[in-house]
């Protein structure tokens, strides 16, 4: 009698076991570190938006539903055809980086289920990099005002993107290529070209003119310093400075002839072989 019921029993166990491992996969999940997930009760509750699952082992009823969201920066890269101020068309190539609001993706999933990069990043953001783009000439996105646009449509995209129930964040833009229709593109480089050397030009000029005006600084320098000492010479003091500079010389062992009183002013003249 008592093998029966325990013969049961491991029955009933073995029973219990099987189906454990039958619904193991609806009941117990693994949230990774770059997820964040959100479940559905179908029989009270609905959706569940405030709980935001973190990362972990986790378990759940097998009737419910669980949704994953990756939290990892993503990327865009989009091509677009845009017209700038003049109505020129201009194909951009562009790319963008971001990611959903950690704690809103039960909004974002009740908005636009796991679809919201078709639905919402994609469209908004065609239509910001449009929109700024209209406002510029081909000339000034193609080389002045490039990083002007990028900062503006990044602003602006990120604007729409983190109204209530969109809740994207936008990490950064970058315009990769511009193509424009090669008429166009070869006269902005032209243009461009000869602004460079105009400038070129200009810097030659002012080094020029400084180079001349640091000459005639030198000049009149040493111009004035020759009238100071020309107005110091004196007919005395030149007679002393010759005066010394024959004693020097008579003092010197080189052979020599000294005409005493012979010279101008009175100086001797020295005559020798070297």
């Amino acid at each position: 009698m008592q093998n029966n019921k325990l013969l049961s029993l491991i029955i009933v166990l073995l029973f219990g076991i099987t189906i454990l491992f039958s619904f193991a996969s609806s009941i117990f999940f693994v949230v990774e570190s770059t997820e964040r997930a959100v479940i559905f009760r179908k029989f009270g509750g609905g959706l569940d938006k405030k709980n935001i699952i973190a990362p972990g082992f986790n378990y759940k009823m097998p009737w419910n539903d669980i949704y994953k969201f990756d939290i990892t920066d993503n990327l865009v890269e989009e091509t677009i055809d845009v017209l700038d101020k003049n109505g020129l068309n201009i194909n951009v190539d562009v790319t963008m980086s971001f990611h959903p609001v950690y704690d809103s993706i039960g909004e974002i999933y009740e908005t636009f289920q796991m679809d919201y990069l078709r639905r919402l990043v994609r469209p908004e953001f065609r239509s910001t990099v449009r929109q700024v783009m209209g406002r510029f000439t081909a000339e000034e996105i193609y080389s002045t005002k490039r990083s002007e646009v990028e900062t503006l449509i990044q602003s602006e995209a990120s604007l729409v993107l983190m109204k209530p129930g969109n809740n994207i964040v936008m990490k950064s833009l970058l315009i990769r290529s511009i193509s424009l229709p090669d008429q166009i593109k070869n006269a902005i480089e032209s243009k461009l070209q000869q602004e460079q050397e105009a400038l070129a030009y200009q810097f030659r000029l002012e080094k020029e003119k400084s180079e001349a005006e640091r000459k005639r600084i030198a000049a009149e320098g040493e111009a004035k310093a020759n009238r100071i000492i020309n107005n110091s010479l004196t007919p005395n003091l030149l007679k002393m400075r010759g005066i010394e500079a024959t004693s020097k010389l008579a003092e010197s062992p080189n052979s020599k002839v000294i005409v005493v009183g012979s010279g101008k002013d009175g100086l001797p003249i020295i005559l020798g072989n070297n």
